[in-house]
């Protein structure tokens, strides 16, 4: 939990106990997990946590930049505490997401569109059958 504390205050986000219990969830579960996740992981231990605290701390923690707030699952925002450059590929048969490591991390600043001054996010994504699932369909 401490290390979620210090990550949190390295981005300048006030360390309440229900932000360092979602940012600690975050960095010790690369699931990349929908609200409802989070809040069904953490409403045990936290009895007085609501999903609109987990909400709106997911919200704080996607504008200062400490999370990733992903647009592959068109149902479900999913969160990433994992923010150094990769991608992601979704299973459309179970649902997961996994990180796919992108070996040149130049890979999005030669691929900025030529109008862009500047990028404050790019996410790059594959859908398609992950092998597990592949396996039990044969």
């Amino acid at each position: 939990m401490m290390v979620a504390r210090k990550y949190l205050e390295e981005y300048g986000i006030r360390p309440s106990v229900q932000r360092v219990a979602v940012m600690h969830y975050l960095l010790t579960h690369r699931t990349h997990p929908t609200v409802d996740e989070i809040y069904s992981a953490l409403a045990p231990e936290l009895p007085t946590l609501s999903r609109t605290t987990v909400y709106n701390t997911l919200h704080t923690l996607t504008r200062s930049g400490a999370i990733l707030s992903l647009g592959i699952d068109a149902m479900n925002a999913r969160y990433d505490g994992y923010t150094s450059p990769h991608a992601h590929f979704m299973c459309t048969c179970c649902g997961k997401v996994y990180d796919v490591d992108i070996d040149d991390t130049a890979f999005i600043e030669r691929n900025k569109p030529k109008f862009a001054a500047s990028l404050s996010d790019a996410q790059l994504y594959y859908k398609g059958i992950c092998a597990q699932c592949a396996k039990k369909q044969n």
